[in-house]
């Protein structure tokens, strides 16, 4: 590629520690300071650039690009079409393009290929070939297939122009209250690091380059560890706490992903309490980004906190005040100040450009420390050939996202995750699973179309030969409409819930189908129901697969499931199986 001459860093024959620099030298303090934040950004209908959209507080597509100079975006929205998304990257390419230097934008995205809603950890899969998520994942204990996946991703992301991963998740899910369990595989060290580096090599490639998706692995130095399972996007959750002295196993499954090529890293917003790191959230913590990961580890890329530990936002109409945990006190520009201090690159879920300008104006924050965050910025954007090529094909967006072997494959590995943790005899004799084809079967929470491809479906249970019925795990409403998209509070099931469980295994072989994102307890419905089966995310169709012996059953526990709520709260939020008399323990799956 032949640059021109007002643009030489376009010379793609330049190594590209020296096109960075050759950029760099031509940039404003105001062009810098834009690469500095990372937020959430909406699209348009059909494509379109979108306005100003208020239930996230966001600014229009146009405001971030020209107006304040910013090039990195986490996409919120789903789109119906992968064509409409590929289109509306492409329209902010062109905009992006108009610009003084035509810095091109880096999209990211939450994980969006699960059965998950939840606009502050992950999105429904819309177009996108759907799989189980993180814990199942984990159950299926296949690091082929987590490659697999992650290879679909990649495919399937940079289609429509998504270029960096906002995941894998590799916390360790040592607290069984916790809300961001789902997304993690599970519950131990070792699985959680194969499987995690699985995950890279998959989005990543065999070498990092134009065709890959970067990784920026979440959260160190690893959360899991929270005060009664508390998650701490919210102010009640910001005590990350080790009773147990086990810090360094945490750091274990970030080993493991150093290895494979990790290129970006996002800190949790916890603040660890009576260890020898600064009280104050990780984002924000010198001795933990710096000292630890920058020190110790040797990371050189780019780190990006977690969303707004800056400034309050208003989200879904409620206000939420910044998660700036330990330094509350603080002004916004002295945390900002503090965030750069501690080494990190970009304010994720930050949009106040000024502020940055601010500070450098009175020399609180020098040029030079800017430059060091934007090579490591300008870098990735190198890297990923996006200066060479920022456009995607918009006609062949359709045909590989959400592709039918695809869809199979997510499908085949939903079958895999699905784990079967009791399965006793009926009056008959016989165990109740699998069932034979034909039977007469109730059914609850899966749709009466889906279930006659395997049976008679009837109105009632004292009609059936067989009842299945499709739980979620519990979890307490809190008070506003986000904080009830992080499943948290107890974990028992409610009273009507298990009367109802009862009531039905009473009157015909019940199988119960329990979405675990969290570790329930189960006691009360293994002893009432004939069968009990967990899913991390799977379609009524998978399971009823799986249930029939139409496809084995092959999932295996991420994590121990506890006896009871007083084994949860007697145990160590650190500390791996440290429930006592576990019900089920990891690993624990039956075959049919």
């Amino acid at each position: 590629m032949t640059a021109p001459e007002d643009r030489p860093w376009l010379d793609a024959s330049l190594p590209v520690a020296e096109r960075v620099e050759l950029l760099l030298r031509e940039m404003t303090v105001e062009e810098k300071a834009g690469l500095f934040f990372h937020t959430m950004i909406t699209m348009g209908e059909g494509g379109e650039l979108a306005e100003a959209e208020p239930a996230f507080s966001l600014p229009s597509n146009r405001e971030y690009v020209l107006d304040r100079h910013m090039s990195h975006f986490n996409l919120l929205s789903v789109a119906p079409k992968a064509s409409d998304m590929a289109r509306w990257h492409n329209r902010l390419q062109e905009l992006a393009a108009s610009t003084r230097l035509g810095i091109p934008i880096t999209i990211s995205t939450d994980p969006r290929h699960s059965f998950t809603e939840n606009p502050g950890t992950a999105l429904l899969s819309g177009p996108f070939s759907q799989w189980p998520d993180g814990l199942g994942l984990a159950a299926t204990r296949s690091a082929e297939i987590v490659e697999q996946f992650a290879d679909i991703m990649r495919q399937e992301y940079t289609a429509v122009g998504i270029r960096v991963a906002l995941h894998p998740q590799v916390d360790l899910a040592t607290e069984p209250r916790w809300a961001r369990a789902l997304q993690t595989f599970g519950e131990d060290a070792d699985l959680t690091g194969e499987l995690g580096a699985a995950y890279l090599r998959g989005l990543q490639g065999a070498s990092f380059g134009p065709g890959s998706v970067s990784a920026m692995v979440k959260h160190f130095p690893g959360g899991g560890a929270q005060k009664d399972g508390e998650d701490p996007h919210f102010p009640y959750g910001r005590e990350q706490v080790y009773p147990g002295g086990q810090f360094e196993l945490h750091l274990k499954p970030f080993e493991a992903i150093f290895a494979a090529g990790c290129r970006q890293i996002m800190p949790y917003y916890g603040m660890p309490v009576g260890t020898e790191y600064e009280e104050v959230g990780f984002g924000l913590n010198k001795s933990i980004i710096t000292g630890l990961l920058r020190e110790r580890f040797g990371f050189d890329g780019i780190v990006c906190t977690d969303w707004a530990l800056i400034s309050d936002h208003e989200i879904l109409g409620d206000l939420h005040v910044a998660r700036a945990w330990g330094v509350e006190h603080l002004s916004q520009a002295e945390r900002m100040a503090k965030i750069l201090d501690a080494g990190a690159d970009q304010f994720g879920g930050e949009s106040c450009v000024d502020l940055l300008l601010e500070l450098v104006a009175a020399g609180t924050v020098t040029e030079e420390r800017l430059d060091v965050s934007a090579r490591r910025l300008l870098r990735e954007k190198f890297e990923l050939g996006l200066f060479e090529n920022p456009y995607v094909d918009v006609d062949a967006a359709d045909a590989i996202v959400g592709a039918t072997r695809f869809r199979d494959a997510g499908v085949d590995a939903q079958r895999a995750s699905i784990t079967v943790l009791s399965n006793r005899a009926t009056d008959a004799g016989a165990p109740v699973l699998p069932f034979a084809p034909g039977l007469r079967l109730y059914v609850e929470g899966i749709a009466a179309e889906t279930a006659a491809a395997y049976g008679q479906v009837v109105d009632t249970p004292a009609e059936a030969d067989i009842a299945i019925l499709r739980l979620r795990a519990p979890f307490e409403e809190r008070a506003t409409a986000f904080e009830n998209f992080f499943h948290a509070g107890s974990l028992d099931f409610p009273q009507d819930e298990l009367d109802h469980v009862a009531e039905v295994a009473a009157a015909v072989p019940t199988v119960v189908d329990v979405f675990l994102d969290r570790p329930a307890i189960l006691a009360p419905i293994v002893e009432s129901a004939h069968a009990v089966v967990a899913n991390w995310g799977a379609s009524s169709a998978a399971l009823l697969d799986v249930l029939s012996g139409a496809s084995p059953a092959r999932g295996k526990l991420p994590f121990d499931v506890p006896r009871s709520m007083a084994a949860v709260e007697a145990s160590r939020p650190d500390v791996p199986f440290d429930t006592a008399d576990p019900l089920f323990r990891f690993g624990h799956g039956l075959t049919l």
